[in-house]
């Protein structure tokens, strides 16, 4: 299991981080070119069988053994009215998900993923980041760590998720403090907020912002002064999933702010991502594109809780499918002319 003692070492692991196996790759474009149809006929259903080949270094590669984690977490910036909702329903829907009842719970089993669901600290909530960091280093840190431990067992493929009210203030903050712009291009309704619920939204990414401008100088305090400890678990889960080479579906808006902080100031950390469907929130469309990610999917989903990532899954699924179960021109005694 990945560990990182330190910030630094936390940091460090951005430096030098291990690329997909090239042989693979190229065996996988081969065979591409080999099967039943004409070159890329299936369009991004290649792509996606490529990339799986590249990180799992088998030319034809598997999806028997994906999860999904759902991190869970609980923001002090409620108390400024930032969500539809009280910050009680963390703890209500993270019941859910052990129950069995919610979207996530249904789309897993759709997509043959295991699904676990990490509860971090719900009975106390990170600091309101308009007045002081969000966490400390220690709390900081020991989030990262449980990110790290939840890519366990090398899985053919990580889906990744979050459930916590108020993040979407965070996952906007997070997005100022790492892209730059004004509050006002990265803050939408999340749980679905009226116009004044906005403009609290904008007045708080402000506030807090401005109180941390001059410390926002690393991945690590930019998630720890302004993040939440499911955005901080999740950032800790994807360098974890890239330092053992397992391939990582990420979820909508608040997912990728989470990985924000990190693409910014190493692009390639996304290299082993995919961007399972872009979501209604609008911060979401512009973010992808800064860290150049192209969502699988557009379906007008905003729920989180990984279930735009996992209907994605169904995709990889389909893309594996035909590129190992396709005959190859010679098999299928069909010319290639």
């Amino acid at each position: 299991m990945t560990a990182f003692a330190t910030p630094a070492a936390f940091l460090a692991a951005l430096r030098g981080l291990p690329q997909p196996d090239a042989a693979a790759r190229s065996a996988a474009v081969a065979r591409q070119a080999e099967l039943t149809k004409p070159p890329g006929s299936l369009g991004r259903l290649e792509d996606i069988a490529v990339f799986m080949a590249g990180w799992q270094g088998n030319p034809l590669p598997r999806l028997d053994r994906g999860s999904a984690v759902v991190f869970a977490g609980n923001h002090g910036i409620v108390a400024h009215g930032v969500s539809a909702f009280p910050a009680s329903v963390t703890a209500q829907m993270v019941a859910n998900f052990e129950a069995g009842g919610a979207a996530i719970n249904a789309l897993s089993r759709a997509a043959g993923l295991d699904l676990k669901i990490v509860s971090l600290d719900l009975d106390r909530p990170t600091a309101d980041f308009t007045q002081a960091p969000a966490m400390s280093e220690d709390e900081c840190l020991a989030a990262i760590n449980a990110g790290a431990a939840a890519v366990v067992d090398a899985p053919n493929l990580i889906v990744l998720g979050e459930m916590g009210i108020g993040n979407t203030t965070s996952a906007a903050a997070l997005c100022l403090a790492s892209f730059g712009g004004s509050a006002r291009d990265w803050v939408g309704p999340g749980t679905g907020v009226d116009s004044d619920g906005i403009a609290r939204k904008i007045a708080v990414v402000e506030a807090g912002f401005a109180l941390h401008r001059d410390s926002l100088t690393t991945p690590f305090e930019i998630l720890r002064r302004l993040g939440g400890r499911e955005l901080a678990a999740i950032a800790g889960a994807v360098v974890a999933a890239r330092l053992a080479g397992v391939p990582v579906m990420l979820d909508g808006y608040i997912c990728c702010a989470a990985v924000a902080p990190l693409a910014a100031a190493c692009p390639d950390i996304v290299a082993h991502c995919l961007a399972g469907h872009v979501s209604a929130e609008p911060g979401h469309a512009a973010l992808l594109a800064r860290i150049e990610l192209d969502p699988l999917l557009s379906m007008g989903m905003r729920l989180g809780e990984a279930s735009g990532a996992a209907t994605a899954t169904l995709l990889v699924r389909a893309a594996l499918a035909a590129h190992a179960e396709m005959a190859t021109f010679a098999e299928a005694g069909v010319s290639a002319a």
